[in-house]
Protein backbone atom coordinates (compact mmCIF):
# COMPACT_ATOMS: atom_id res chain seq x y z
CA UNK A 1 0.00 0.00 0.00
CA UNK A 2 1.29 3.68 -1.05
CA UNK A 3 1.83 5.66 1.96
CA UNK A 4 2.68 9.48 2.38
CA UNK A 5 5.64 10.81 3.87
CA UNK A 6 4.16 10.98 7.53
CA UNK A 7 4.02 7.24 7.10
CA UNK A 8 -0.08 7.57 7.67
CA UNK A 9 -2.08 5.73 5.23
CA UNK A 10 -4.17 7.17 2.13
CA UNK A 11 -7.22 6.23 4.05
CA UNK A 12 -6.47 7.69 7.16
CA UNK A 13 -5.90 10.84 5.78
CA UNK A 14 -8.38 11.38 3.57
CA UNK A 15 -11.09 11.04 6.48
CA UNK A 16 -12.43 13.97 8.33
CA UNK A 17 -15.67 16.17 9.01
CA UNK A 18 -15.42 19.33 6.92
CA UNK A 19 -17.53 22.41 7.09
CA UNK A 20 -18.95 23.22 4.49
CA UNK A 21 -19.34 27.14 3.79
CA UNK A 22 -22.03 29.11 1.67
CA UNK A 23 -21.10 30.69 -1.46
CA UNK A 24 -24.13 33.21 -1.35
CA UNK A 25 -23.11 35.23 -4.51
CA UNK A 26 -24.70 32.11 -6.24
CA UNK A 27 -27.74 30.82 -3.73
CA UNK A 28 -27.87 27.84 -5.09
CA UNK A 29 -30.85 27.34 -7.34
CA UNK A 30 -32.06 30.54 -7.06
CA UNK A 31 -32.25 32.71 -9.92
CA UNK A 32 -30.45 36.03 -9.53
CA UNK A 33 -32.33 39.44 -9.05
CA UNK A 34 -30.80 41.20 -11.68
CA UNK A 35 -32.39 38.53 -14.11
CA UNK A 36 -35.56 38.58 -12.68
CA UNK A 37 -35.61 42.45 -12.36
CA UNK A 38 -34.63 42.39 -16.20
CA UNK A 39 -37.75 39.92 -17.22
CA UNK A 40 -39.96 42.38 -15.77
CA UNK A 41 -38.43 45.80 -17.56
CA UNK A 42 -36.88 46.96 -14.49
CA UNK A 43 -33.34 47.45 -13.29
CA UNK A 44 -32.29 46.14 -9.72
CA UNK A 45 -29.31 48.08 -8.09
CA UNK A 46 -27.34 48.55 -4.71
CA UNK A 47 -24.97 51.59 -3.73
CA UNK A 48 -21.84 49.88 -2.87
CA UNK A 49 -17.87 50.51 -1.39
CA UNK A 50 -15.45 50.54 -4.14
CA UNK A 51 -12.64 49.31 -1.67
CA UNK A 52 -14.71 45.72 -1.05
CA UNK A 53 -15.57 45.06 -4.67
CA UNK A 54 -13.61 42.05 -4.11
CA UNK A 55 -14.55 38.42 -2.56
CA UNK A 56 -17.68 37.97 -1.84
CA UNK A 57 -18.98 41.14 -1.41
CA UNK A 58 -17.88 41.75 -5.28
CA UNK A 59 -19.28 38.34 -6.35
CA UNK A 60 -23.23 39.17 -4.87
CA UNK A 61 -22.71 42.97 -6.59
CA UNK A 62 -21.76 41.59 -9.63
CA UNK A 63 -24.03 38.77 -9.55
CA UNK A 64 -26.97 39.96 -8.31
CA UNK A 65 -27.31 43.56 -9.52
CA UNK A 66 -27.90 45.47 -12.52
CA UNK A 67 -26.60 48.80 -11.12
CA UNK A 68 -24.14 50.13 -9.33
CA UNK A 69 -24.59 53.60 -7.41
CA UNK A 70 -21.48 54.60 -5.95
CA UNK A 71 -22.02 55.03 -1.82
CA UNK A 72 -20.19 58.05 -0.98
CA UNK A 73 -17.42 58.05 -3.86
CA UNK A 74 -18.79 60.59 -6.16
CA UNK A 75 -19.38 62.93 -3.63
CA UNK A 76 -18.20 66.82 -3.80
CA UNK A 77 -16.25 66.30 -0.79
CA UNK A 78 -14.17 62.72 -1.93
CA UNK A 79 -13.42 64.06 -5.06
CA UNK A 80 -12.12 67.71 -4.28
CA UNK A 81 -11.04 67.48 -1.51
CA UNK A 82 -8.83 70.46 -1.93
CA UNK A 83 -9.54 73.18 -4.48
CA UNK A 84 -8.84 71.61 -7.92
CA UNK A 85 -6.99 69.07 -6.58
CA UNK A 86 -8.72 65.39 -7.39
CA UNK A 87 -9.62 62.24 -6.48
CA UNK A 88 -11.34 60.28 -8.95
CA UNK A 89 -10.12 56.67 -7.55
CA UNK A 90 -13.14 54.99 -6.06
CA UNK A 91 -15.36 56.28 -8.50
CA UNK A 92 -12.88 55.43 -11.16
CA UNK A 93 -12.89 51.73 -9.68
CA UNK A 94 -16.53 51.39 -9.15
CA UNK A 95 -17.51 52.52 -12.88
CA UNK A 96 -15.00 49.95 -14.08
CA UNK A 97 -16.14 47.18 -12.25
CA UNK A 98 -19.89 47.91 -13.78
CA UNK A 99 -18.73 48.13 -16.77
CA UNK A 100 -16.95 45.05 -16.01
CA UNK A 101 -20.16 43.37 -15.22
CA UNK A 102 -22.47 45.16 -18.04
CA UNK A 103 -24.32 46.71 -15.41
CA UNK A 104 -25.52 50.48 -15.12
CA UNK A 105 -23.80 53.03 -13.11
CA UNK A 106 -26.10 55.86 -10.96
CA UNK A 107 -24.11 58.86 -10.26
CA UNK A 108 -24.51 59.92 -6.86
CA UNK A 109 -24.77 63.36 -5.92
CA UNK A 110 -23.71 66.44 -7.53
CA UNK A 111 -25.64 68.90 -5.85
CA UNK A 112 -26.31 68.38 -1.99
CA UNK A 113 -26.04 70.19 1.20
CA UNK A 114 -23.84 67.61 2.99
CA UNK A 115 -20.86 66.08 2.37
CA UNK A 116 -19.28 69.13 0.80
CA UNK A 117 -15.50 69.84 1.34
CA UNK A 118 -14.32 72.23 3.85
CA UNK A 119 -12.99 74.59 1.39
CA UNK A 120 -16.64 75.42 0.01
CA UNK A 121 -18.71 75.28 3.14
CA UNK A 122 -15.95 77.61 4.74
CA UNK A 123 -15.69 80.00 2.04
CA UNK A 124 -17.37 83.70 1.42
CA UNK A 125 -18.83 83.28 -2.13
CA UNK A 126 -20.47 85.79 -3.99
CA UNK A 127 -23.69 84.64 -6.14
CA UNK A 128 -21.40 84.75 -9.29
CA UNK A 129 -18.88 82.77 -7.40
CA UNK A 130 -21.09 80.62 -6.24
CA UNK A 131 -22.36 79.67 -9.31
CA UNK A 132 -19.30 79.54 -11.43
CA UNK A 133 -17.85 77.23 -9.04
CA UNK A 134 -21.38 75.07 -8.88
CA UNK A 135 -21.37 75.39 -12.68
CA UNK A 136 -17.81 73.82 -13.02
CA UNK A 137 -17.96 71.04 -10.74
CA UNK A 138 -20.76 69.54 -12.40
CA UNK A 139 -19.26 70.15 -15.97
CA UNK A 140 -15.88 68.41 -14.70
CA UNK A 141 -17.60 65.21 -12.88
CA UNK A 142 -20.09 64.53 -15.61
CA UNK A 143 -17.86 65.29 -18.44
CA UNK A 144 -15.52 62.60 -16.79
CA UNK A 145 -18.00 60.31 -16.97
CA UNK A 146 -19.94 61.16 -20.42
CA UNK A 147 -21.50 58.48 -21.50
CA UNK A 148 -20.35 56.33 -18.89
CA UNK A 149 -23.26 57.00 -16.43
CA UNK A 150 -26.87 56.17 -16.89
CA UNK A 151 -28.30 58.55 -14.20
CA UNK A 152 -27.73 61.04 -11.72
CA UNK A 153 -28.92 62.31 -8.71
CA UNK A 154 -28.24 66.23 -10.03
CA UNK A 155 -30.19 67.91 -6.99
CA UNK A 156 -30.38 65.73 -3.62
CA UNK A 157 -32.79 66.78 -0.64
CA UNK A 158 -33.67 70.08 -1.42
CA UNK A 159 -37.01 70.20 0.64
CA UNK A 160 -37.93 70.32 4.06
CA UNK A 161 -40.28 68.34 5.54
CA UNK A 162 -43.33 70.86 5.04
CA UNK A 163 -42.05 71.46 1.38
CA UNK A 164 -40.77 74.84 1.56
CA UNK A 165 -37.02 74.88 -0.02
CA UNK A 166 -34.49 73.58 2.50
CA UNK A 167 -31.46 76.52 3.65
CA UNK A 168 -28.45 75.46 2.13
CA UNK A 169 -25.64 76.88 0.28
CA UNK A 170 -27.16 76.39 -2.61
CA UNK A 171 -30.60 78.20 -1.68
CA UNK A 172 -29.60 81.02 -0.14
CA UNK A 173 -27.11 81.89 -2.33
CA UNK A 174 -28.53 81.25 -5.69
CA UNK A 175 -32.15 81.16 -4.65
CA UNK A 176 -34.63 78.41 -5.70
CA UNK A 177 -33.34 78.56 -9.68
CA UNK A 178 -30.21 76.70 -8.30
CA UNK A 179 -32.45 73.22 -9.45
CA UNK A 180 -32.89 74.68 -12.70
CA UNK A 181 -29.89 75.54 -13.28
CA UNK A 182 -27.83 72.36 -12.17
CA UNK A 183 -30.07 70.52 -14.38
CA UNK A 184 -29.41 72.50 -16.99
CA UNK A 185 -25.30 72.43 -16.50
CA UNK A 186 -25.25 68.31 -16.17
CA UNK A 187 -27.66 68.27 -19.22
CA UNK A 188 -25.17 69.87 -21.40
CA UNK A 189 -22.01 67.72 -19.89
CA UNK A 190 -23.85 65.06 -21.13
CA UNK A 191 -27.28 64.97 -22.93
CA UNK A 192 -27.66 61.11 -22.71
CA UNK A 193 -27.33 60.95 -18.68
CA UNK A 194 -31.37 60.50 -17.14
CA UNK A 195 -31.33 63.07 -14.79
CA UNK A 196 -32.98 63.37 -11.48
CA UNK A 197 -34.08 65.04 -8.09
CA UNK A 198 -33.34 62.65 -5.64
CA UNK A 199 -35.65 63.21 -1.68
CA UNK A 200 -36.39 61.37 1.13
CA UNK A 201 -39.68 61.13 3.12
CA UNK A 202 -41.12 61.14 -0.09
CA UNK A 203 -42.18 58.03 -0.91
CA UNK A 204 -45.85 58.72 0.00
CA UNK A 205 -48.54 61.56 -0.95
CA UNK A 206 -47.31 64.46 1.77
CA UNK A 207 -46.55 68.21 2.13
CA UNK A 208 -43.03 67.46 1.33
CA UNK A 209 -43.43 65.17 -1.92
CA UNK A 210 -46.09 67.47 -3.28
CA UNK A 211 -43.50 69.83 -3.23
CA UNK A 212 -41.62 68.03 -5.20
CA UNK A 213 -44.03 67.24 -7.53
CA UNK A 214 -45.06 70.76 -8.02
CA UNK A 215 -41.21 71.29 -8.77
CA UNK A 216 -40.50 68.61 -11.10
CA UNK A 217 -44.21 69.56 -13.17
CA UNK A 218 -43.07 73.31 -13.14
CA UNK A 219 -39.34 72.31 -14.39
CA UNK A 220 -41.12 70.58 -16.95
CA UNK A 221 -43.08 73.42 -17.88
CA UNK A 222 -40.17 75.44 -18.53
CA UNK A 223 -38.41 73.71 -20.52
CA UNK A 224 -35.74 72.61 -17.87
CA UNK A 225 -34.11 68.91 -18.42
CA UNK A 226 -35.77 67.00 -15.63
CA UNK A 227 -35.85 62.78 -16.55
CA UNK A 228 -37.09 61.37 -13.22
CA UNK A 229 -37.59 61.87 -9.66
CA UNK A 230 -36.04 59.60 -6.60
CA UNK A 231 -37.66 58.02 -3.80
CA UNK A 232 -34.90 57.37 -1.26
CA UNK A 233 -37.08 54.85 1.02
CA UNK A 234 -35.15 55.10 4.04
CA UNK A 235 -37.93 53.31 5.42
CA UNK A 236 -38.78 52.04 9.02
CA UNK A 237 -40.04 48.31 10.11
CA UNK A 238 -43.59 47.88 9.15
CA UNK A 239 -44.11 51.75 8.49
CA UNK A 240 -44.29 51.28 4.33
CA UNK A 241 -46.61 54.42 3.44
CA UNK A 242 -49.85 53.31 2.00
CA UNK A 243 -49.89 55.53 -0.91
CA UNK A 244 -46.27 54.62 -2.27
CA UNK A 245 -47.48 53.54 -5.72
CA UNK A 246 -50.51 55.69 -5.94
CA UNK A 247 -47.44 58.69 -5.46
CA UNK A 248 -44.64 56.56 -7.67
CA UNK A 249 -47.67 56.62 -10.30
CA UNK A 250 -48.45 60.29 -10.15
CA UNK A 251 -45.04 61.52 -11.00
CA UNK A 252 -45.05 59.08 -13.76
CA UNK A 253 -48.29 60.82 -15.13
CA UNK A 254 -46.30 64.00 -15.18
CA UNK A 255 -43.83 62.41 -18.06
CA UNK A 256 -40.53 61.35 -15.95
CA UNK A 257 -39.61 58.46 -14.61
CA UNK A 258 -39.64 57.15 -11.08
CA UNK A 259 -36.56 55.01 -9.54
CA UNK A 260 -36.42 54.42 -5.33
CA UNK A 261 -32.52 55.05 -5.42
CA UNK A 262 -31.88 54.11 -1.31
CA UNK A 263 -33.92 51.03 -0.19
CA UNK A 264 -33.59 50.31 3.33
CA UNK A 265 -35.35 49.07 6.07
CA UNK A 266 -34.22 49.54 10.02
CA UNK A 267 -35.31 47.33 12.97
CA UNK A 268 -35.03 47.59 16.00
CA UNK A 269 -31.86 45.29 17.20
CA UNK A 270 -31.92 42.91 18.12
CA UNK A 271 -33.82 41.34 15.39
CA UNK A 272 -35.94 38.45 15.50
CA UNK A 273 -37.49 35.96 13.04
CA UNK A 274 -41.18 38.01 13.55
CA UNK A 275 -39.16 41.50 12.69
CA UNK A 276 -37.32 39.55 9.55
CA UNK A 277 -40.75 38.72 8.02
CA UNK A 278 -42.17 41.79 8.95
CA UNK A 279 -39.24 43.20 6.55
CA UNK A 280 -39.45 40.48 3.98
CA UNK A 281 -42.99 41.98 3.63
CA UNK A 282 -41.86 45.66 3.54
CA UNK A 283 -39.20 44.92 1.14
CA UNK A 284 -41.44 43.00 -1.37
CA UNK A 285 -44.24 45.50 -0.67
CA UNK A 286 -42.07 48.67 -2.39
CA UNK A 287 -40.56 46.19 -5.00
CA UNK A 288 -44.47 45.33 -5.86
CA UNK A 289 -45.01 48.71 -6.02
CA UNK A 290 -42.56 50.06 -8.62
CA UNK A 291 -43.10 46.78 -10.52
CA UNK A 292 -47.04 47.76 -10.92
CA UNK A 293 -46.23 51.13 -12.45
CA UNK A 294 -44.88 51.08 -15.87
CA UNK A 295 -42.33 54.48 -15.28
CA UNK A 296 -40.97 52.75 -12.29
CA UNK A 297 -37.57 52.52 -13.64
CA UNK A 298 -34.91 50.84 -10.62
CA UNK A 299 -35.03 49.94 -7.28
CA UNK A 300 -31.47 50.67 -5.30
CA UNK A 301 -30.73 49.15 -1.89
CA UNK A 302 -28.40 51.39 -0.28
CA UNK A 303 -26.27 48.68 0.55
CA UNK A 304 -26.80 44.72 0.14
CA UNK A 305 -25.44 43.34 3.27
CA UNK A 306 -25.75 44.42 7.06
CA UNK A 307 -21.82 44.74 7.11
CA UNK A 308 -22.39 48.42 4.86
CA UNK A 309 -24.98 49.61 5.93
CA UNK A 310 -25.21 53.28 7.42
CA UNK A 311 -27.59 52.75 9.76
CA UNK A 312 -25.68 51.32 12.44
CA UNK A 313 -23.89 54.66 12.82
CA UNK A 314 -26.76 57.17 12.40
CA UNK A 315 -29.65 55.44 14.05
CA UNK A 316 -28.50 53.80 17.44
CA UNK A 317 -30.37 50.78 18.59
CA UNK A 318 -31.26 50.07 15.40
CA UNK A 319 -30.09 47.89 12.16
CA UNK A 320 -30.22 44.84 10.07
CA UNK A 321 -31.84 47.06 7.36
CA UNK A 322 -30.60 45.61 4.57
CA UNK A 323 -30.65 42.11 2.46
CA UNK A 324 -28.32 40.52 3.58
CA UNK A 325 -26.85 39.37 6.76
CA UNK A 326 -23.53 40.50 7.81
CA UNK A 327 -22.08 37.18 6.60
CA UNK A 328 -23.57 38.01 3.36
CA UNK A 329 -25.89 35.51 3.59
CA UNK A 330 -29.34 36.20 2.32
CA UNK A 331 -31.79 37.45 4.46
CA UNK A 332 -35.79 36.92 4.14
CA UNK A 333 -36.09 40.44 2.68
CA UNK A 334 -34.09 39.05 -0.30
CA UNK A 335 -36.72 36.72 -0.72
CA UNK A 336 -39.10 39.40 -0.65
CA UNK A 337 -37.72 40.68 -3.34
CA UNK A 338 -37.51 38.03 -5.21
CA UNK A 339 -40.63 37.23 -4.87
CA UNK A 340 -42.35 40.28 -6.13
CA UNK A 341 -40.49 39.98 -8.90
CA UNK A 342 -41.69 36.70 -10.01
CA UNK A 343 -39.09 34.45 -8.57
CA UNK A 344 -39.53 31.45 -6.76
CA UNK A 345 -40.28 31.35 -2.69
CA UNK A 346 -36.78 29.57 -1.77
CA UNK A 347 -35.74 28.59 1.91
CA UNK A 348 -32.60 31.04 2.84
CA UNK A 349 -29.24 28.61 2.51
CA UNK A 350 -28.11 27.33 6.09
CA UNK A 351 -25.14 29.98 7.79
CA UNK A 352 -21.96 28.63 8.19
CA UNK A 353 -21.62 25.68 10.24
CA UNK A 354 -25.24 24.41 9.81
CA UNK A 355 -24.33 21.54 7.31
CA UNK A 356 -20.80 19.96 7.42
CA UNK A 357 -19.80 17.23 4.85
CA UNK A 358 -17.33 14.66 5.95
CA UNK A 359 -15.00 13.14 3.15
CA UNK A 360 -13.36 9.48 3.49
CA UNK A 361 -11.63 7.54 1.41
CA UNK A 362 -13.29 3.93 1.44
CA UNK A 363 -10.76 1.84 0.00
CA UNK A 364 -7.76 2.35 -2.54
CA UNK A 365 -4.47 1.01 -3.94
CA UNK A 366 -1.66 1.51 -6.38
CA UNK A 367 -2.93 3.55 -8.84
CA UNK A 368 -6.56 4.88 -7.57
CA UNK A 369 -8.93 5.19 -4.37
CA UNK A 370 -12.59 5.07 -4.10
CA UNK A 371 -13.96 8.16 -1.99
CA UNK A 372 -16.97 9.81 -0.58
CA UNK A 373 -18.88 12.48 0.57
CA UNK A 374 -21.99 12.81 3.12
CA UNK A 375 -23.72 16.02 3.40
CA UNK A 376 -25.34 16.63 6.62
CA UNK A 377 -27.77 19.50 8.14
CA UNK A 378 -28.69 20.37 11.29
CA UNK A 379 -30.68 23.51 12.20
CA UNK A 380 -31.32 23.90 8.58
CA UNK A 381 -32.03 22.55 4.97
CA UNK A 382 -30.89 22.45 1.39
CA UNK A 383 -33.30 22.15 -1.45
CA UNK A 384 -30.21 21.85 -4.04
CA UNK A 385 -25.94 21.33 -3.19
CA UNK A 386 -22.70 21.33 -4.88
CA UNK A 387 -19.78 20.39 -3.37
CA UNK A 388 -16.40 21.60 -4.58
CA UNK A 389 -12.83 21.32 -3.61
CA UNK A 390 -9.08 21.20 -5.01
CA UNK A 391 -7.04 17.65 -5.49
CA UNK A 392 -3.34 18.06 -4.98
CA UNK A 393 -1.25 17.22 -8.44
CA UNK A 394 -1.93 13.85 -10.19
CA UNK A 395 -5.50 13.05 -8.94
CA UNK A 396 -8.50 12.74 -11.39
CA UNK A 397 -12.06 11.55 -10.67
CA UNK A 398 -13.13 8.79 -13.38
CA UNK A 399 -16.52 7.63 -12.17
CA UNK A 400 -19.32 9.09 -9.82
CA UNK A 401 -22.52 8.02 -8.51
CA UNK A 402 -25.57 9.92 -6.80
CA UNK A 403 -23.49 13.35 -8.10
CA UNK A 404 -22.59 14.67 -11.55
CA UNK A 405 -19.42 15.54 -11.09
CA UNK A 406 -16.64 17.36 -13.33
CA UNK A 407 -12.94 18.13 -13.04
CA UNK A 408 -10.80 21.04 -14.23
CA UNK A 409 -7.15 20.86 -13.44
CA UNK A 410 -7.17 20.11 -9.48
CA UNK A 411 -10.69 21.91 -8.91
CA UNK A 412 -13.53 19.16 -8.51
CA UNK A 413 -17.56 20.24 -8.41
CA UNK A 414 -20.26 17.80 -7.60
CA UNK A 415 -23.70 18.43 -8.17
CA UNK A 416 -26.99 16.58 -6.94
CA UNK A 417 -28.50 13.96 -8.81
CA UNK A 418 -32.52 14.83 -9.45
CA UNK A 419 -33.41 12.34 -6.90
CA UNK A 420 -31.06 13.54 -4.02
CA UNK A 421 -30.89 17.42 -4.15
CA UNK A 422 -32.88 17.91 -1.02
CA UNK A 423 -30.64 17.75 2.68
CA UNK A 424 -33.63 17.79 5.13
CA UNK A 425 -32.94 19.84 8.75
CA UNK A 426 -31.75 16.39 10.56
CA UNK A 427 -30.94 14.47 7.44
CA UNK A 428 -28.32 13.69 5.45
CA UNK A 429 -27.02 12.66 1.66
CA UNK A 430 -24.38 10.91 0.35
CA UNK A 431 -22.51 10.50 -2.79
CA UNK A 432 -19.35 8.34 -4.21
CA UNK A 433 -16.63 8.08 -6.59
CA UNK A 434 -13.73 6.46 -8.10
CA UNK A 435 -10.56 8.08 -8.74
CA UNK A 436 -6.71 7.56 -9.94
CA UNK A 437 -4.00 9.25 -8.49
CA UNK A 438 -0.11 9.34 -8.75
CA UNK A 439 1.11 8.60 -5.06
CA UNK A 440 0.65 12.86 -3.97
CA UNK A 441 -2.67 13.65 -2.41
CA UNK A 442 -3.37 16.77 -0.28
CA UNK A 443 -5.32 15.50 3.25
CA UNK A 444 -8.90 16.51 3.70
CA UNK A 445 -9.21 18.81 1.22
CA UNK A 446 -11.66 21.97 1.91
CA UNK A 447 -14.78 21.53 0.49
CA UNK A 448 -17.32 24.67 -0.14
CA UNK A 449 -21.07 24.61 -0.96
CA UNK A 450 -22.24 27.39 -4.04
Amino acid sequence: MRSLRTGLSLAALFTGAVMLFAAPAAHAADTPLRDLAAAKGKVIGTAVTGSKLTGTYGDIAGVQFSSLTPGNAMKWGTVEPTQGSFNWAEADQIVAFAQAHNQQVRGHTLVWHSQNPSWLTNGTWTSAQLSTLLQNHISTEVGRYKGEITAWDVVNEPFNEDGTYRSTLWYNGLGANYIAQALTWAHAADPAAKLYINDYNVEGVNAKSTALYNLVKSLKAAGVPIDGVGLQAHLILGQVPATLQQNIQRFADLGVDVAITELDVRMALPADSTKLAQQKADFKSVMAACVAVTRCVNVTVWGFTDSDSWVDSTFPGYGAATPYDANYAPKPAYYGISEALGGTTTTPPPTNGACSATYSVTSQWNVGFTGQVTIACSGASLSSWKASWAYGAGQQITQAWNATCTQSGTAVSCANASYNGTVPDGGSVTFGFNASWSGTTNPVPAVTLG
